[in-house]
């Protein structure tokens, strides 16, 4: 956990490089008002909420009353503080396997429930990310629409085809990473081969076990439409805090924008997706080359980046630490096992 409190401090570097590029003072970000900066936290609160309550609702439905239901949403909201602190936005689904694994649930069935619920993230996210990259080749910007479609196509394929070629066929450790990692381990390396082969085999059983029933189908539309939902509530942050510096932007650009940015900022490049976010914004609003750095200045208010930043990133990142630690990562009693 310590690497991540040190990662947190990189990620500026980004920010203060933006800062003096295109001389912005603190006055200027506190010229955007508490107001809008207030509710662009709240805007991204509601995001993570949102996402908690998916957690909660997949939890429930698979387990019944395992844990209560406000308990489970803090673990999730607190879940979101790796994939703040990891490129490309992963990890928040490991938290929750060891959360439920610690409870004594089937790891098997831990995974599943994660998986539901990042598969169902990972979709609504890559829909908007496609639509916004749709609309950025319609409006003649090639360079980032291309890089939007490129990586959210990339990364929406991916996951959906390994879940639903898990229905299908049952994975196993590769053939040059299992001679690898024995070869290194000797008796603890065949161990955890034989360990990770067993728990890859369990969750393939248990997703072609729950794929195709009635009632996974429900959960899963069910948690498709409140991932867009909070998607759409993260791209309205932005509008919020543009309109504190007079910028204004529709509900629905805001939201094409910020997922425009989200797809950019999944590039594994920076922590937390640090400058590209910013960057991503400013190339999809203005038409420009997402990685041009000489970005002409005052195309857009770099203070309502800058400002949007702060409140959906770094705000977030102390509240999701303090549930992560309070919540996911405390001693946690046993349930019965399920």
């Amino acid at each position: 956990m310590n690497w991540r409190i040190v990662a947190i401090p990189v990620t500026l570097i980004p920010i203060i490089l933006i800062a003096i590029q295109f001389d912005i003072k603190i006055e200027d970000i506190l010229a955007i008002g508490v107001f809008p900066f207030v509710g662009a936290i709240i805007a991204m609160m509601i995001k993570l909420v949102l996402q908690g309550i998916k957690f909660a609702y997949i939890t429930r439905k698979y387990l019944g009353n395992t844990d209560p239901f406000l308990k489970l949403v803090g673990v999730r909201v607190g879940s979101e503080f790796i994939k703040f602190t990891t490129p490309m936005f992963i990890g928040a689904e490991f938290v929750v396997i060891y959360y439920l694994k610690k409870k004594g649930i089937e790891l098997s069935k831990a995974t599943w429930i994660a998986l539901v619920d990042i598969v169902t993230e990972v979709l609504a996210a890559g829909l908007l990310s496609m639509l916004a990259g749709i609309i950025a080749l319609l409006n003649g910007a090639y360079v980032v629409g291309i890089v939007i479609l490129a990586t959210s196509i990339s990364i929406t394929t991916l996951w959906m085809v390994m879940f639903f070629l898990s229905s299908k066929h049952t994975f196993q450790v590769p053939n040059v990473l299992e001679i690898l990692v024995i070869k290194l381990g000797k008796e603890k390396g065949t161990k955890i081969i034989n360990q990770t082969n067993d728990w890859m085999e369990e969750t393939c059983t248990m997703i072609r076990e729950n794929i195709k029933t009635p009632e996974s189908k429900k959960i899963f539309t069910v948690s498709f439409l409140l991932s867009i939902v909070s998607w759409s509530f993260y791209g309205i942050s932005f509008m919020i805090i543009a309109m504190g510096t007079g910028y204004i932007i529709s509900i629905f650009d805001s939201i094409m924008a910020v997922m425009g940015a989200n797809a950019i900022g999944n590039l594994p490049i920076t922590i937390g997706g640090s400058g590209l976010a910013e960057f991503g914004i400013v190339a999809y609003l203005n038409n420009l080359n997402p990685f041009d750095f000489s970005i002409t200045e005052g195309i857009l208010a770099w203070d309502a980046v800058i400002g949007w930043r702060i409140a959906t990133y770094y705000v977030p990142i102390a509240i999701t630490w303090l549930l992560l630690v309070k919540l996911a990562l405390s001693k946690i009693p046993k349930t019965q096992n399920k």
